[in-house]
């Protein structure tokens, strides 16, 4: 039996029990350590602590025998690791508990809905019970400096000035507030560029436009097929933009990404801004993927629409999203959606039940859209906090996404005897989600299959993918976004803070097998 002691007591406590210590050269050692002396000094385990504290490490004894990483790994016993400092978080799988899971579970799906800790949690309740004890009190009076807070810690993260910078429920909101309140040209020329990764939602914002307005505006998709560079993607929107101009028409606005859905790569967005600049073109930031996985400076980019979803990745409750709006815009966007109080009529002089504010007409009309739950918006400060003090920091958090993205999205490949998606300069990883080939092909096999990789019939492509996201889900107690590119199917793994390698070792058996499925057509026996 080890026997561990680990307490922090003045080192004078133990003095009686240092005689005792000694008479157990050939069991398990009492390591016990103080930073001026040491006591016991066979132990090859050393670790700094404060001079009124004393921590116990302990190793089995065995003659001749120094326990390194490597030999105690080989034989099969776990392996002791230095304490972490009192309040420094170590990040991986032990910050799990921190979290909502069930224990069954494997999240590794993060970049579709987002997560929340539990300490986050506890602030949105505290925020809804301040609501029912006093409603009026709290949503009249009490809210609107709450949200003053939040979007004060938003916009220094995101580097805006904070009368930029507002909330709605979802990027998806974002863009529609800004395509619905574009004034459209009479003359029919004006034109919406997207990409052909442009996430559904979105692009079908764009669609609506088209549908409701006929002829007065169109919209036209830039193909872009990966992997590719940076600079291939610049190009195709200059190309594009070139080509509406030759027939006649105008580039109104672009839509593109910070980090694309699916595939899930960081897009170049803010040369894109710069482009579309130079180019005189709108451009809509779709940033869905965006705050607190990627560094962010609104200010110098200069987007001229920027919306990015607090839920996903900064550890804010669903929904919520920054919106920022360059003062020189907002007078473009004179609604919410839908509109409220705020709105401010040309053809009437209508007032509003609510406190008078002093605030701009851009912020005030997002304050108060309606009787709804704003909670997640009051808790971006408290996740900004919870980031900094708990987990130490963006810098700290970011470099460690990234990282673990990096070496995942590798590992898995290698299972699978596949490759990830990325391009020479091997920007596209520079996130918190990565994609990896699936060994199974659509119609025939291409460039680089190998051996026993399956093949799907065309037919079957949409029966066979739906199995596997169903199966992952009921069988496998996880899910990661599958998608289609090219003729294979592939997958989108997302890091998290509160996952390292082992959760990937989990997601590569779980693909290696599911796919092994789909080569026996198991989607078939369903």
């Amino acid at each position: 039996t080890h026997i561990s002691i680990c307490s922090y007591r003045p080192v004078e406590f133990y003095y009686p029990l240092f005689p005792l210590f000694s008479l157990f050269p050939l069991f398990p050692i009492f390591s016990i350590y103080f930073p001026i002396f040491p006591i016991l000094p066979a132990s090859p385990l050393y670790s700094l602590y404060s001079p009124y504290s004393l921590c116990s490490l302990y190793i089995p004894y065995i003659p001749s025998t120094f326990h390194t990483r490597e030999n105690t790994a080989a034989m099969g016993q776990e392996l002791p690791t230095r304490s972490k400092p009192q309040g420094e978080v170590q990040f991986g799988g032990a910050l799990k508990k921190d979290f909502a899971f069930d224990p069954e579970w494997h999240n590794l799906n993060n970049g579709s809905f987002g997560s929340f800790p539990n300490a986050i949690r506890d602030k949105l309740r505290g925020y809804q019970d301040r609501t029912e004890a006093r409603p009026d009190q709290f949503i009249r009076y009490d809210y609107p400096a709450l949200l003053d807070e939040s979007r004060a810690a938003v916009a220094a993260l995101v580097r805006a000035p904070v009368d930029t910078v507002v909330f709605v429920a979802n990027a998806t909101e974002g863009v529609n507030t800004v395509f619905r309140n574009l004034a459209w040209a009479d003359d029919g020329r004006d034109v919406i560029l997207t990409f052909s990764t442009v996430y559904e939602a979105c692009g079908k914002a764009a669609d609506y436009l088209v549908d409701y307005y006929g002829a007065k505006v169109e919209q036209r998709e830039i193909p872009i097929a990966y992997p590719l560079e940076d600079e291939d993607i610049l190009q195709a929107l200059r190309e594009a933009v070139r080509a509406v101009e030759a027939d006649g028409r105008r580039a109104r606005v672009c839509l593109f990404d910070v980090v694309s859905s699916r595939p899930g790569v960081l897009f170049p967005w803010i040369e894109m801004v710069r482009v579309c600049r130079e180019l005189g073109v709108l451009s809509m930031v779709d940033g869905a993927q965006g705050v607190g996985m990627v560094p962010l400076d609104l200010a110098a980019a200069d987007p001229d629409f920027f919306v990015s979803n607090c839920h996903k990745w900064l550890h804010v409750p669903r929904g919520c999203a920054v919106f920022h709006v360059p003062v020189r815009n907002q007078h473009l966007l004179p609604t919410t959606l839908a509109t409220s109080h705020g709105y401010v009529a040309r053809s009437s002089s209508r007032g509003t039940p609510l406190p008078p504010s002093a605030k701009s007409a851009f912020v005030n009309s997002f304050e108060f859209v309606g009787t709804r739950d704003n909670g997640p918006y009051l808790c971006v400060k408290d996740a900004i906090a919870w980031r900094r003090d708990v987990l130490g920091g963006e810098d700290k958090i970011l470099a460690y996404l990234w990282d673990l993205n990096k070496k995942g999205i590798q590992y898995v490949a290698g299972v699978l005897g596949t490759e990830v998606l990325e391009n020479s300069k091997g920007t596209m990883t520079d996130c918190a989600m990565g994609n990896v080939a699936l060994p199974v092909w659509i119609g025939e096999k291409g460039r680089g299959a190998r051996d026993g990789e399956a093949v799907v019939p065309v037919e079957d492509l949409g029966e066979a993918f739906q199995w596997m996201a169903k199966t992952m889900v009921d069988e496998y107690k996880t899910f990661m976004a599958l998608f289609v590119m090219g003729n294979r199917y592939w997958i989108r793994i997302s890091a998290q803070v509160y996952l390292d390698l082992t959760d990937y070792e989990v997601a590569g058996k779980v693909l290696k097998e599911l796919c092994a499925r789909v080569g026996t057509k198991d989607y078939q026996k369903a």
